[in-house]
Order: C-alpha cells, then sequence, then structure tokens
C-alpha cells in the first residue's frame, strides 16, 4: 500500500511539471502599464507626455482679501451738550471745511441758553447718518463722520509667514464683486512696522493708481500682491517633479525613447510652474505625465494627449 502511495504522489508532481514548465520556457511577461516592445525582447514600453523646459520670469504673489477705506475720516462732536435741534446735512452730502452742519440747544428747565453750532472740521463727504432731530447728545456723541473720499486705500492684513516679502511700492490688482473680471491696479504706500500678535498678521496699505468713481468706501475687495519676482529661470510644470528618499527627481527623455531619471534642485514654485535651480537645462524634454510607473533607463512611447 505505501508503494502505491509513493507511485500515485510521484505522477501528480511529474504532471504538475509538465503545466508549469512550458510558461517559464515561454519567457517573461511584460510588467506594468507597459506594453511589450514590438522587437520582441519582451521589455515594457510606457506611454509618457513631455514638455520642454523653459525659462521664464515667475512672478511671486500673495492672494488676500480686504477692504476699501478712506484716506481720512474725521468724526464729528458737538461743543456743548443738549438736544438736536435742526440738520444741515444728511448721509451722502458735500460739504466743506466750516460749513454748518448742525445746532445742538444747551438749555435746561429754568435756563436759556444760545444755539451751539457744529461745523464740519474737513471738506469732504458726510459717510455716517447723523441722528435725528430732538436726539440729545454729549460732547462725547459723534454727530457725524466726513471723509475725504478723493484717495480710496484697501487695507489687507497680511500672514506673518508672508511679510518678509513685504515693501512700499509693491505692486498689486485689486478685483471687486461689484465689477467681475475688471482688474484696478494698486500699489502698497504704507506697510506696519508691528506683527498684530493676536491674529499673527501685519497691516498693509494699497491706494489705486487712478481715482475711479465706481470705487466706494466699504466695499470689499480682492487682493493679488505682486511680491517677489524670478527673472528668466528655468521652469518646468511642477507635476513633472517627483519626489523619493527625500530629493527632487524629474525624468528626462533620451535618444527619443528612454527616460533617465536626474536628480534636480527645485526652487520657488508659482502656480503650476516650479524652478529648477541645477540638473536641468532649458530646451530639454521632461515627463510631465505617466512618470509614477517609470525607472531609470525604461523604455518610453511619447503621447500627445492625456493618458
Amino acid at each position: 500500500m505505501a508503494k502505491k502511495v509513493i507511485i500515485f504522489t510521484a505522477v501528480l508532481i511529474v504532471s504538475a511539471g509538465l503545466i508549469f514548465v512550458p510558461p517559464l520556457l515561454a519567457g517573461k511577461e511584460t510588467a506594468g502599464t507597459g506594453q511589450a516592445h514590438p522587437g520582441g525582447s519582451g521589455e515594457s514600453v510606457f506611454s509618457v507626455r513631455i514638455e520642454e523646459a523653459e525659462r521664464r520670469t515667475l512672478q511671486s504673489y500673495i492672494e488676500i482679501n480686504g477692504n476699501i477705506v478712506t484716506e481720512q475720516q474725521v468724526s464729528v462732536v458737538p461743543d456743548a451738550a443738549g438736544k438736536i435741534v435742526s440738520l444741515k446735512v444728511d448721509l451722502g452730502s458735500a460739504v466743506y471745511k466750516g460749513q454748518l452742519i448742525a445746532e445742538v440747544d444747551p438749555s435746561k428747565p429754568g435756563t436759556t441758553y444760545s444755539l451751539s453750532p457744529v461745523y464740519a472740521p474737513i471738506t469732504g463727504i458726510v459717510t455716517a447718518a447723523p441722528p435725528a432731530v430732538g436726539s440729545t447728545v454729549t460732547t462725547a456723541s459723534t454727530i457725524t463722520a466726513i471723509s475725504v473720499m478723493n484717495n480710496l486705500e484697501i487695507e489687507v492684513q497680511i500672514p506673518e509667514r508672508d511679510v518678509g516679502q513685504l515693501t512700499e511700492g509693491l505692486k498689486a490688482q485689486v478685483t471687486l464683486q461689484a465689477y467681475p473680471g475688471e482688474i484696478f491696479p494698486a500699489a502698497v504706500i504704507r506697510v506696519s512696522p508691528v506683527v498684530d500678535p493676536e491674529t499673527r498678521t501685519k497691516k498693509v496699505v494699497l491706494r489705486f493708481d487712478t481715482n475711479d468713481s465706481r470705487i466706494n468706501s466699504g466695499m470689499f475687495a480682492r487682493v493679488k500682491l505682486n511680491t517677489l519676482t524670478y527673472e528668466q529661470v528655468i521652469t518646468v510644470p511642477s507635476e513633472a517633479v517627483v519626489e523619493m528618499r527625500g530629493s527632487s527627481y524629474v525624468y528626462v527623455l533620451q535618444d527619443t525613447d528612454h527616460a533617465a531619471l536626474r536628480e534636480v534642485e527645485p526652487g520657488v514654485s508659482v502656480d503650476d510652474l516650479t524652478e529648477i535651480k541645477t540638473g536641468l537645462s532649458g530646451g530639454e524634454s521632461v515627463v510631465i505625465q505617466g512618470q509614477q510607473f517609470l525607472a531609470d533607463g525604461v523604455l518610453v512611447k511619447v503621447v500627445n494627449t492625456r493618458i
């Protein structure tokens, strides 16, 4: 019985060998996402998209929200406490310095005093609604506010991480919700010397290049503030840069059909472009899609459409 078991086992082993040996003798199958090389070598060919490294000028920028404010705003307070008996202006009125804008009666029960006039301290526009006639005010009450509207400004708060890039004179493009698609040029005129310890931001004030009657104080502004400029640096699409083992690499097309792994030193990234400081020359073709399947020296096929 034992001999029969041994003979049966031997037959199974030989049969298994006959089943599995032919595929092994037939050659190695292609792997990954590549296709078999047409020459019959069995080496895979990987489809990739490429783009040439180019010299460009990169403009770094900060995008931040801000508020449009007046250059100068003065609160108007009365010289005497009492009741407002007349108002000469309303919200939006244009006034000149020294113009009578209100009168306050300081009289109390049993006494009569002359009316106390309230004059505009500056020339500008009334930007705060005055209280109604009959309202009681004190010498600490604000009757209205007058703003100088000739030179509107934009106030923004820049995060502490970006304050090292700030200087007066930086150019900006401002967009407003009221006028979508239109750009209003502006420039930095003041940079706060301190960082707010609570918000960890620094206040920056910009002024529009030209006065525009469509722009109003109180509007919301979206500011694209240009900071550092990198002149004529070698750039590649950011997606071309591969991070491995703590270093940065790109795959460079060699001999029209091979991908060579090249270590590079990346610099600043702006939008979808990355500066390459060392390791790459302008005009070299780098792989921008399909590189996740590659290894140094593999065969590649360049395609023009996305893969």
